[in-house]
């Protein structure tokens, strides 16, 4: 599942997510003017994220559209005592492109101009930001240029500095820290979600710069914001009140009744964007925050006992005061020592309460360090309760962790929850014996960094409960059948030599065969490196894990597969895997998003996200399963052909083809009935066989690649079958393969003429 956005934003929700009022006082209206004279739209590079405002010193500034109709701010700023700030969504925003896009370098040449306050002479220290400098440069700004191992010393030459604050160092922060609140300036550029992404195991309550910037009420928050303009961002008006987490609390809670009528839900004003800005705070707000957090707690203290928190129903975006609590028990206990650990209530809805009655083991596990990434114990932590994990000597604060959960995705962003927003916790081991514990529970993994040298080593998990766990060709399927499946913890994994599945207990409870169908898991995965052109044996297993509630999609890939509870069933059954869930497509999710974990760049160009990966679906599907395409409703061969004819009668138009995947995948399966799997097979691997300077570096590049390179592989010319369908490339490459013959496929189409 590849995330995809659209510009679809009426004049009234733009004015509904730009417009409002200023703070009562209007202490920020002159400030919020000056930095946005003459910006009316700013860029948005790559795919920008949330920036969080809640103290009153600070105000938003421009924002994009997150959820139903509702706002984030993505540019903001603040003070710090007598320093200023001001932020970007997304680290992009200081790069050459962006600043010659829309007027993204106008606001950036206002804010290096209010950020050294009036009167003071201008001086930018830069840092690891070759593009901003540049542009600053070409803007008669004087730049210093930051980039030594010293350059915290140089800092009060400076004015204005930019630098990465994701990774600073304590003594990095420190420093900064103490720049700011003595007077300099700091514009800087950062992404939430991005930073999560390359940081699995941590919080972004860790980010350097949210530890950096939250006394001046501002951090980075997780999720992604829609654009409001075809450009990026609109901009120029001044945000609501309703983006400060602070004020927005305030507003809320002046508008509750003090005695609610029993049964029915007070009336709260713009609830939903009150939920959304405060959130945002909460997910990302350090522990020892004093300007919100206090509030914050007096209110979790009051609803700690509210039935809504074991979340037996969804909570839903007016459920504000719930959700604030629910954020507020989570958030805590992702940070509390293991010690200060105890269960939360939704631990019991999801993923599940263990037996008090069941037996609490210790138990040796032996690790292969040189296969990266999570292992597998059989063990599980009941929520709430410490476990210890004791290791050698030798590979104490060798970057190994001790996970529990298996259940990574994030839900903060969400309008529903129906499970809490996170529940997942890593502890490294950085000491011969570990104790770790988890509010919420789960299945314990000792996680492995990449380029390990600990050869094989010994690791003893104490008072955990055994899982129903299979391994193939290591487990007695006997002992399975008798004992093993019924073990009592709430979630079972099933292991192959090449892919793990994660499912609830009661999928495994009745399965009889776990070897066959991890056998037939193994050669679906074979089946991708056949295709794909990598070998059999991986550098560690795929993963696939079912959960109440995911992300993003009805299912996405990654590391783990995530799918939802409705498809725990269909994941351990050969019938459907093998039959597609008999022609119910059942299968073709589990393909679709193992697709994309095999999909190369160098030849998925714009438009074939979502199917490139279908590709290897449909090789699958017909090589493991014997399935042919027309299993899929939108594959059977009449909606195809209909759909072909449509498309190409009405004149083949490439926004269409980018914008339809089963249009662009019918282009596809052509090719495959004109010279079969091996002609993929072959350019695919000679794709993985190119040095770096031969790989395509624009879209049109990848485009004429795929082209050429499929056209020199089957010895025809697809110049001319490109062109039918709309497809953009070169007249270069078309003169390239112009010495071959020319193909198309049989009974194509014929455009009508021009009129």
């Amino acid at each position: 599942m590849i995330r995809q956005f659209t510009f679809i934003v009426s004049l009234a929700a733009i004015f509904s997510l730009v417009g409002g009022v200023c703070h009562a006082d209007g202490s920020h209206e002159a400030d919020q003017k000056t930095l946005l004279a003459g910006v009316t739209t700013i860029d948005a590079p790559g795919l920008p994220g949330p920036v969080s405002v809640f103290g009153k010193d600070a105000f938003p500034l421009v924002t994009g559209q997150i959820g139903d109709g509702l706002a984030a701010p993505v540019v903001a700023a603040s003070r710090l005592r007598a320093g200023r700030v001001v932020v970007f969504g997304h680290p992009g925003y200081l790069d050459a492109e962006a600043l010659s896009a829309a007027d993204t370098g106008a606001l950036v040449q206002n804010a290096v101009r209010w950020l050294a306050r009036p009167g003071r002479s201008i001086r930018v220290g830069v840092r690891q930001r070759p593009g901003l400098a540049a542009y600053l440069q070409a803007h008669g700004v004087t730049v210093d240029i930051l980039d030594d191992a010293h350059w915290t010393d140089r800092l009060k030459d400076d004015s204005v500095v930019s630098c990465p604050l994701a990774d600073l160092a304590p003594k990095e922060i420190t420093a900064l820290d103490r720049y700011l609140r003595g007077g300099g300036g700091l514009l800087a550029a950062e992404l939430g979600w991005g930073w999560l992404q390359l940081n699995p195991n941590k919080m972004l309550t860790q980010h350097g710069g949210n530890r950096l910037l939250a006394p001046a009420g501002l951090v980075w928050s997780d999720g992604t914001l829609n654009t409001t303009a075809p450009q990026g961002y609109l901009a120029g008006a001044i945000p609501s009140e309703m983006l400060n987490a602070s004020d927005a609390l305030t507003v809320v809670l002046d508008s509750l009744p003090s005695s609610p009528p029993k049964g029915l839900a007070p009336a709260i004003p713009s609830s939903g964007q009150a939920v959304e800005t405060v959130l945002l705070a909460v997910s990302s707000l350090p522990p020892d925050d004093k300007i919100l957090l206090p509030r914050l707690n007096s209110l979790r203290t009051q609803h700690e006992k509210d039935p809504a928190l074991r979340l037996e129903t969804p909570l839903m975006e007016r459920d504000l005061i719930e959700r604030i609590a629910l954020s507020l028990q989570v958030q805590q206990a992702m940070q509390a020592p293991a010690a200060q650990v105890h269960a939360l209530p939704a631990a019991a809805s999801f993923p599940g309460a263990v037996a008090s009655d069941a037996a609490r083991v210790t138990k040796t596990v032996k690790i292969d360090a040189s296969v990266p990434e999570w292992h597998s114990t059989g063990l599980y932590a009941a929520p709430g309760e410490q476990i210890t994990v004791t290791a050698p000597e030798s590979a104490v604060k060798q970057g190994l962790q001790v996970r529990i959960g298996a259940h990574t995705d994030t839900l903060w962003p969400l309008n529903k929850w129906e499970r809490a927003p996170a529940i997942t916790r890593v502890f490294p081991l950085n000491a011969a014996q570990t104790v770790a514990a988890n509010a919420f529970g789960g299945a314990v993994y000792i996680v492995v960094p990449d380029g390990c040298t600990l050869g094989t080593i010994s690791v003893t998990i104490g008072h955990a409960v055994e899982a129903p766990y299979f391994v193939k060709g290591e487990t007695d399927p006997a002992v399975w059948r008798t004992a093993i499946r019924n073990n009592p913890a709430p979630w079972a994994e099933l292991q192959g030599d090449n892919v793990i599945l994660t499912v609830p207990s009661a999928s495994v409870r009745a399965l009889d065969d776990p070897q066959a169908l991890m056998v037939l898991w193994d050669r679906i995965l074979d089946g991708y490196s056949d295709f794909a052109g990598i070998p059999h044996h991986r550098s560690r297993p795929e993963r696939y894990c079912v959960d109440r509630q995911i992300s993003v999609g009805y299912m996405h890939s990654g590391y783990p597969i995530m799918m939802g509870m409705d498809v725990a069933n269909d994941v351990v059954s050969t019938h459907v895997i093998l039959t597609n869930g008999d022609g119910k497509s059942k299968s073709w999710g589990f393909f679709h998003e193992m697709g994309h974990n095999h999909q190369q760049s160098d030849w998925t160009f714009d438009g074939t996200g979502e199917v490139t990966n279908n590709v290897f679906d449909l090789y699958i599907m017909e090589t493991i399963c014997g399935l042919m395409s027309s299993q899929h409703p939108s594959l059977y061969p009449d909606v195809m052909q209909t759909r072909l004819e449509k498309y190409i009668h009405g004149g083949s138009d490439f926004n269409q083809w980018k914008n339809d995947p089963w249009i662009a995948l019918t282009m596809y399966i052509e090719l495959k009935e004109g010279f079969g799997w091996d002609a993929y097979k072959k350019v695919f691997a000679e794709y993985r066989a190119l040095p770096d300077a031969a790989r395509p570096k624009t879209d049109l590049e990848k485009r004429d690649q795929w082209m050429t390179r499929f056209s020199r592989t089957v010895g025809r010319n697809l110049g001319p079958f490109f062109q039918a369908w709309g497809v953009p490339t070169s007249p270069e490459a078309r003169a390239a393969i112009s010495d071959l013959p020319a193909w198309m496929p049989p009974n194509f189409p014929t455009r009508p003429a021009a009129q």
